[in-house]
């Protein structure tokens, strides 16, 4: 199974997931340096459903979010070393989104059962928002780790 693919993919298979009584979780992130904290919150997603899909976010995006020093990694290499994970089923490779719609469109393509977040997290309105657009439940799964960073580990 390809662990890597595209939205429209994955879109397509939504349909025999439900049919098949499979319930889909839906995380998103910039997974830059992997670390214990992203794979205790993976695992705890899956966890919660049959399916775990990660939204992953663009290069440019991660730039914007986390700093001109940023990503460390690139998409596609962030996407393989998360492919190697068990917890994950998927990963979508997210182009540069500008706005939340944006997002919006891209989380009604699958429909997930659950939207899962980590407790702290910023963007709390912006998951309500999707998951009412979808009919998911948002659910925590965790919380922010302090000793887990991406920032921290590079000193920053």
């Amino acid at each position: 199974m390809e662990k890597i693919i595209s939205l429209g993919k994955l879109s397509s298979h939504i349909a025999t997931f439900k049919n098949q009584g499979k319930k889909t979780v839906l995380v998103g992130g910039c997974f830059d340096i992997l670390h214990p904290g992203h794979v205790i919150f993976l695992k705890k997603a899956k966890k919660i459903a049959d399916i775990l899909i990660v939204f992953l976010e663009s290069d440019k995006k991660v730039c914007e979010l986390k700093g001109a020093n940023r990503p460390v990694h690139s998409q596609r290499m962030r996407a393989t070393v998360l492919s190697a994970l068990a917890a994950v089923d998927y990963i979508i490779l997210l182009p540069y989104l500008r706005s939340e719609a944006d997002y919006d469109k891209a989380v009604q393509k699958i429909k997930p059962a659950i939207i899962a977040m980590t407790a702290g997290y910023e963007r709390i309105e912006h998951h309500k928002r999707a998951a009412k657009l979808t009919g998911a439940k948002l659910q925590y799964v965790t919380k922010r780790i302090k000793d887990y960073s991406t920032g921290k580990i590079l000193g920053h």
